[in-house]
């Protein structure tokens, strides 16, 4: 389920946020072809570690293995942001931990093609839990 709980877009001529709202909707749900649609063929995508995946068939190859093996996975889209073809969304990702739900604040940055099609996904974790003592 991806629940949108706040959309802030600002106004250009196309509306590129609803085809990165169309990646994350079918991205849940599991339905990869039209997931793979929303992508340009030599898409970039960088993740919280660095690790990168291009084009479009070793990207989907990565999400078609990983997404189903994360037990009870769910999103909910916290904020939309436009500027151009530039989109920002803030989500939350829930995922089952023995028994509980552990979320993890993100923050993707999309860049939509002329196509309307994302080509560059990078993708930010907010970590949770204990502070790091300053030195």
């Amino acid at each position: 389920m991806v629940k949108d709980t706040r959309n802030t877009d600002t106004t250009t001529t196309v509306d590129v946020g609803a085809v990165v709202r169309r990646y994350l909707e079918r991205l849940v749900a599991h339905d990869w072809e039209a997931m793979a649609a929303c992508l340009a063929e030599d898409v970039v995508r960088v993740g919280p570690f660095g690790d990168t995946y291009t084009p479009r068939d070793t990207y989907v190859a990565f999400l078609t293995e990983l997404m189903p093996a994360l037990p009870g996975y769910s999103m909910r889209i916290d904020r939309v942001l436009r500027s151009g073809r530039t989109v920002l969304v803030e989500l939350t990702e829930i995922v089952d931990i023995g028994g509980s739900p552990l979320e993890t604040p993100e923050a993707l940055v999309f860049e939509v093609d002329p196509a309307d099609r994302i080509a560059h996904i990078t993708i930010y974790i907010q970590r949770l839990g204990e502070i790091p003592a300053m030195p």
